[in-house]
């Protein structure tokens, strides 16, 4: 009741975003759109020039949120961006098959746990 799959996408979603502009932006002429600017001038569209689509996925690149307009985002169903994390929810719990670990690193995994645990009784019974 305090875990939402739908979230944990949601925020994948997110930090890949976060990661992908915390790689850096290309600037020069064409990502700044100079001739966009040019052309169509202070107090214009750039929303609808083309140079905006071609651009926008630059400083990052969701796979969950759309940047549809409003009437293509209508036109597709007008999901919203959790009805899209349920989707992939649905798909990877149907479809995902888990990679089994390697024997040696899940020895090595057994071998830190039976540590921790030995650590963790006999500092127990030191305190008793």
């Amino acid at each position: 009741m305090t875990f939402s799959m739908e979230q944990l996408v949601l925020d994948n979603d997110i930090i890949a975003m976060e990661k992908k502009a915390m790689e850096g932006i290309l600037i020069n002429e064409e990502t700044l759109s100079v001739k966009a600017i040019k052309e169509i001038g202070v107090g214009g569209d750039f929303l609808g020039h083309p140079s905006t689509m071609d651009n926008i996925d630059l400083a990052s690149d969701p796979q969950i949120f759309d940047r549809y307009m409003i009437g293509d985002w209508k036109a597709a169903g007008s999901k919203s961006a959790v009805d899209v994390a349920h989707e992939v929810v649905l798909d990877v719990m149907k479809n995902h098959i888990v990679k089994p670990i390697p024997a040696d690193i899940l020895n090595e995994m057994k071998n830190i746990v039976k540590k921790a645990d030995d650590e963790f009784k006999k500092n127990r019974c030191e305190l008793l």
